[in-house]
């Protein structure tokens, strides 16, 4: 949830951290902080953003060779200058950077204050600082070792980075539940939450894994588990391109992300099917194709878009595979003692790969037996590690936390693994899946068309931008595109929005619809087009301000409808390809419109790292 970035080298480390920190905003952005190592161990850190920061250490000494800083995303202790990281340890000889939640923290902390430790902030994560330094003392070990013996006693996640000034050549980092990435570059190696802050000097990072502490010295690398046993790095290279990392030109990545949607849907069928062949194959799928294609039972674990991704996936799979499908919050799969077999498959669903619910909800699957598969946009991250088998996306980085392209491009791939298992099971027959397959490759082209609707959309967002409510309606795969248009707006305009499936409306949302209410409504001309329509003279006779997303060319919801966002025709269960995209281009207009900062919402961070 929170940004880390550390540097140890020969380069100055105060603008390499700076610029990472400006990239990782995205994870955290309640407050920032830096600590440098020159001789002394400085710790410089702001509430706001890391602009915030950067003005404040205009005027302070920001030499030194070794540093970390750090985006805060407030879990314990409200955002200010006292619990902006890093933090001290008791003699200020130590500094600690934490992303993750010590659990354990206030039974620690009393014992560390009957031991007189004094503490100057209300977080978790200066309570783990003073108890490395209370090992390091009471026990006379190396830093490292006292690093090792302390998480030993913590339950609870973390990513971590400790500098200490009587080791002004040494850094430590070391990871639990939460990501942290090493890059490996000539004389040097930069320590991340992610690989953003550090494509920009090396393609060679090596990814921690869980219970892992990685010590950084005299220009060498070394990893140990918590346990004291010694592993090898994974060294890997980098596919991410610093010039995805930019907003080439758009005003927010948020926009810019919606815009490259026929690029990232393309990228994430490239290479996996061939239409005029017949062919069909995810790489992914190899080693567990017959368990997956035999499935009894299909559970897909997700959270947020990624969960609305998945309800597509479950009317994909049903509806062509005949494999029946249950979609759970992994949040609450992870704690409700759900019934699972050795012969389920668990799909699980993540743009960062580092949700923890859907981590912790895998390694429950897992342990039941079941097979998991992933479907995640980061390469090396936790959730692809730890399933079976799974296959990635191509979006690209998505730094905007709204999620628009990594929701289009899950859908892509769910698409193909739906057909794929129909295929195999025999389930579909060889004339639908290859019309299926040739209407695909006109998805891209498809999405272009329907992003030249931006003038329009952008006059409905001007009409409708001090609405209190909004009302999104959808029937069968229209549904689960209703519920990602209503967290699009609620997530960046912060207007109360509510998604259902249109025949719903009947028994409760009819009751809020007034002159007041406007009503966004998918309404192709498909399966339940008709009932759809119904729907609409409902809101109408109520004098709700309808704004349909219609097939191009429609003239009888035109004829009801206050508005009409035109999409060009496609097959039905590629409608959410298309029909997201105008409600993403909604939500973004008036949430502009709103003075909102889309890219950085408010209590909001891209990847949910702890609980």
């Amino acid at each position: 949830m929170c940004g880390i970035v550390a540097y140890i080298g020969k380069q100055d480390a105060y603008p390499i951290i700076i610029k990472g920190l400006q990239r990782l905003e995205y994870r955290g952005y309640d407050s920032a902080g830096v600590a440098l190592l020159n001789g002394s161990l400085n710790v410089y850190k702001k509430a706001g953003k890391v602009s915030d920061l950067a003005a404040f250490v205009k005027d302070k000494n920001l030499s030194g060779v070794v540093g970390m800083g750090h985006t805060r995303w407030a879990t314990h202790g409200e955002p200010n200058d006292r619990n902006a990281h890093p933090h001290f340890s008791q003699s200020k000889d130590f500094a600690i950077i934490h992303n993750g939640i010590i659990e354990n923290y206030a039974s620690i902390k009393a014992e560390l204050m009957k031991q007189g430790h004094t503490f100057e902030s209300d977080t978790d994560t200066e309570v783990l600082v003073h108890l490395i330094e209370e090992i390091y003392t009471k026990v006379n070990v190396p830093l490292e070792e006292a690093v090792r013996l302390a998480l030993g006693e913590v339950v609870g996640a973390y990513a971590i980075v400790i500098l200490s000034k009587n080791d002004p050549n040494k850094l430590i980092a070391a990871r639990k539940g939460s990501p942290i990435v090493v890059g490996i570059g000539k004389d040097e190696f930069f320590v991340a939450s992610d690989a953003t802050p550090i494509v920009e000097y090396t393609k060679n990072v090596a990814y921690l894994n869980d219970g892992e502490v990685a010590v950084i010295s005299d220009g060498k690398l070394t990893v140990k588990t918590i346990g004291n046993e010694i592993k090898i790095p994974f060294v890997q290279e980098l596919e991410m391109k610093l010039e995805a990392l930019e907003k080439g030109g758009y005003e927010h990545f948020m926009l810019k992300e919606i815009y490259e949607q026929p690029r990232s849907i393309a990228d994430s069928m490239r290479g996996r099917f061939d239409s005029r062949n017949g062919t069909l194959k995810l790489g992914g799928l190899r080693e567990f194709e017959t368990k997956i294609v035999n499935a009894k039972r299909i559970i897909i674990a997700a959270c947020g878009t990624s969960w609305h991704a998945g309800m597509v996936a479950e009317y994909l799979i049903e509806d062509l595979a005949r494999i029946p499908v249950e979609v759970e919050y992994a949040s609450e799969f992870r704690y409700r003692n759900p019934v699972i077999y050795e012969d389920d498959v668990v799909i699980a669903i993540s743009q960062s790969g580092e949700t923890a619910d859907t981590l912790a909800a895998i390694e429950m699957a897992k342990s039941k037996g079941a097979t998991i598969f992933g479907v995640c946009n980061v390469v090396g991250s936790s959730i692809p590690r730890a399933t079976h088998a799974g296959t990635y996306t191509h979006a690209g980085p998505e730094i905007g936390v709204a999620s628009t392209k990594a929701f289009t491009a899950q859908v892509t791939v769910l698409t193909l693994l739906a057909l794929q298992i129909a295929h195999k099971r025999g389930s579909i027959s060889e004339s639908r899946f290859r019309q299926i397959l040739n209407e695909l490759e006109s998805i891209p082209q498809k999405v272009e068309k329907a992003l030249q609707s931006n003038d329009k959309i952008l006059a409905i967002a001007q009409e409708y931008k001090n609405a209190r409510n909004f009302l999104y309606l959808g029937r069968g795969y229209g549904f689960p595109v209703a519920l990602e248009g209503a967290l699009k707006l609620k997530e960046i305009s912060y207007i109360h929005a509510e998604g259902y499936p249109a025949a719903e409306m009947k028994h409760g949302p009819i009751a809020l619809i007034d002159a007041e209410m406007p009503v966004v409504v998918i309404a192709t001309k498909h399966g339940s087009y008709e009932k759809v329509v119904s729907n609409i003279q409902e809101v109408r006779a109520r004098k709700g301000k309808i704004i349909a997303i219609v097939t191009e060319g429609d003239t009888q919801v035109k004829e009801l409808a206050d508005y009409v966002i035109e999409i060009p025709e496609t097959d039905e269960i590629l409608v959410p390809l298309v029909s997201v995209v105008p409600l993403q281009l909604l939500a973004y207009h008036i949430a502009v419109l709103r003075g909102c900062n889309v890219d950085q919402p408010r209590n909001l961070a891209k990847s949910v790292t702890v609980e």
